[in-house]
């Protein structure tokens, strides 16, 4: 019987299909097509680049012995990668790529005159009084692998983290954006990222910053007339994970600076890992060129966990401390707190310190009182007439005047500052916030956020008002 590249394939499969869990086997082999048999070597076609590097990091010694019991020994691979064409969505193309074909680069000669050696040549990438300076990471230990559970819902952003750590640099998940909501679990990751690879390679350098301190770090550097150390400080980082990117919008200064260290990085082989509340394409007042650097490497989306990783988690969460609770109850809270990680572990620890200080048996009655509490709190969500009552609380103005034509300067400000944070903190769009504050147009609202982003960052009076309306808001 002729051997085709489906017969070869469906042969092959059976054989992985009984070395490895099912798990894995449907996640990584069920989506790869046989494209092409020829002479000893088989075709496939994998759906994306992350599935190459995903089966040549974790299966190319399975594949290896699956394919010599069906080809021989001379037995070749070829992924057909199907890429995105970034014109348009309809046409996509492949790239062919062996298995395991790279070949190192080779050193770079370079001719000097003869004379070089009377006098020192300067190396240009050694930084004087700089390169000793101890640098502390930021990371925080509990926030590793271990305690963070997988499911369905965060499958691709873990593996991919997994995949960073065991080679820094080394994948093309470079940069490794992972965004979702609040309480999912960005910040865990990106911590137990910088963890591992503190754990495999203790060498390297890893830095841990919220965007909003590497913010202030700038422009503490403009103000200080040092602004070139602030880069080279960053340009030696082996790995830098920025928590919550999503927060240079509008920060034009410190964008144009990140711009230039993520470029050195990258070029450098260094890894860098973003997080964000929201996906590259929904980043509104980000300058181009970052956004399609941030689209470079892999964005993973963390969603809301299921029921199942939602029981898996609490039950973790009780092992680690040491209590035992009836299922019941865990799964009553599991049933009821379903928005994210954050309020489930919160309802957990609320339970435990209400049955500890009152001496209270853990009950489902006493659950259900805690859990009802928790769900009320949660739901208010902040509203644009909340924002504009606050606001105009602030400034000690009434919500009319706030609204008005008026073009005073503190009254100006305070309705900039409404806008800000309506865009903010609610899912209202740019018309629909003119509309309710004083009936602007969405371009007026977009000029507000942009000029209350300025003046953060470059008026100390005007952040104090950013800083303590926020704090009113959050509270």
């Amino acid at each position: 019987m002729t051997k085709t590249s489906s017969s070869v394939w469906e042969e092959c499969l059976s054989f992985i299909q009984d070395n490895i869990k099912p798990q894995a086997y449907k996640t990584w082999f069920e989506p790869i097509k046989p494209v092409k048999l020829s002479g000893e070597a088989l075709t496939i076609q994998v759906p994306s680049k992350f599935f190459y590097e995903w089966l040549e990091e974790h299966y190319i010694k399975l594949l290896r012995v699956a394919l010599v019991k069906q080809l021989g020994e001379d037995a070749k691979l070829i992924y057909d990668v199907r890429m995105e064409n970034n014109y348009s969505s309809n046409n996509q193309h492949t790239v062919k790529i062996p298995s395991s074909n790279r070949n190192p680069i080779n050193p770079q000669g370079i001719s000097f005159p003869m004379d070089v050696n009377k006098r020192e040549l300067k190396n240009p990438f050694i930084i004087p009084g700089i390169q000793k300076v101890k640098i502390e990471s930021q990371l925080n230990p509990n926030y590793n692998f271990e305690n963070f559970i997988e499911g369905d819902s965060n499958r691709l952003a873990r593996s991919a983290s997994m995949a960073v750590s065991n080679k820094p640099g080394g994948t093309s998940f470079n940069p490794l954006l992972i965004y979702g909501g609040v309480g999912l679990g960005k910040t865990h990751l990106a911590h137990a990222i910088g963890v591992e690879i503190k754990d495999k390679y203790p060498d390297k350098i890893v830095l841990y910053i919220s965007s909003e301190k590497f913010t202030q770090q700038y422009i503490d550097s403009v103000k200080g007339n040092s602004r070139n150390d602030f880069i080279h400080f960053y340009q030696m980082i082996d790995v830098l994970l920025i928590d919550d990117v999503q927060f240079l919008s509008g920060k034009t200064g410190t964008q144009d600076v990140f711009f230039h260290i993520f470029n050195h990085l990258h070029q450098n082989g260094k890894q860098v890992i973003l997080t964000s509340d929201k996906a590259p394409v929904d980043m509104q007042d980000i300058e181009q060129r970052l956004l399609s650097r941030f689209k470079w490497g892999l964005s993973a989306e963390l969603q809301a966990p299921d029921y199942e990783t939602r029981v898996s988690i609490l039950q973790n969460q009780l092992y680690r401390d040491g209590v035992e609770m009836p299922f019941e109850i865990i799964e009553y809270i599991a049933k009821n707190i379903k928005s994210n990680v954050r309020e489930l572990e919160g309802v957990l620890i609320s339970l435990i310190a209400q049955a500890s200080f009152n001496r209270k048996e853990f009950t489902l009655a006493l659950t259900k009182q805690i859990v009802d509490k928790f769900v009320k709190n949660t739901k208010r969500e902040v509203s644009i007439e909340y924002i504009q009552k606050i606001v105009s609380n602030y400034f000690e103005l009434d919500v009319a005047t706030l609204q008005s034509k008026t073009r005073k300067r503190h009254i100006v400000q305070a309705r900039q500052l409404a806008m800000y944070f309506a865009k903010r903190m609610t899912k209202a769009s740019l018309a629909s916030i003119g509309s309710q504050i004083g009936k602007r147009d969405h371009a007026t609202v977009l000029h507000a956020c942009k000029t209350v982003d300025n003046l953060t960052e470059t008026d100390k009076q005007f952040r104090k008002y950013v800083d303590d309306i926020t704090k009113k808001l959050t509270f």
